[in-house]
């Protein structure tokens, strides 16, 4: 993954084939045109969570049109730091209440989330040339 600066506060990141943007909010001295890095974090929770939930749902062969996620995020006072993320599945009617548990299991299974219990270690180094 290779990261470039754009004009005034976007960067990208260039990977397999796929630029992602990025921008900050006008309050953030960005032109709000994409995205913020944390969005980003946090929309990486969400559609992590969907993936488990639409595979679970591919494996038994219920549909999976009417289903959807919700992410809301709560925030400590004192740091401003995410304290809590609640992730809602919003099931249809006819989904089969047995699944109800399993389907929770299966967001659970986020490989995202995974590596916010057991983050990785980072090194950053500076090269000139």
């Amino acid at each position: 993954m290779e990261i470039y600066f754009g004009n005034n506060q976007k960067v990208e990141a260039h990977h397999k084939g796929f630029v992602i943007q990025t921008d900050q909010p006008v309050k953030g001295g960005g032109d709000n045109e994409h995205p913020s890095p944390f969005d980003l974090f946090l929309a990486s929770i969400g559609t992590c969570a969907a993936f488990y939930v639409k595979s679970f749902c591919q494996q038994r062969k219920i549909p999976d049109s009417d289903i959807k996620l919700s992410l809301k995020t709560h925030r400590d006072t004192k740091s401003g730091m995410v304290s809590k993320v609640d992730i809602d599945i919003f099931l249809p009617p006819d989904f089969p209440e047995k699944y109800k548990e399993a389907v929770i299991k299966s967001a659970n299974q986020c490989s995202v989330k995974k590596h916010i219990f057991e983050p990785p270690e980072f090194s950053f180094n500076a090269q000139i040339g």
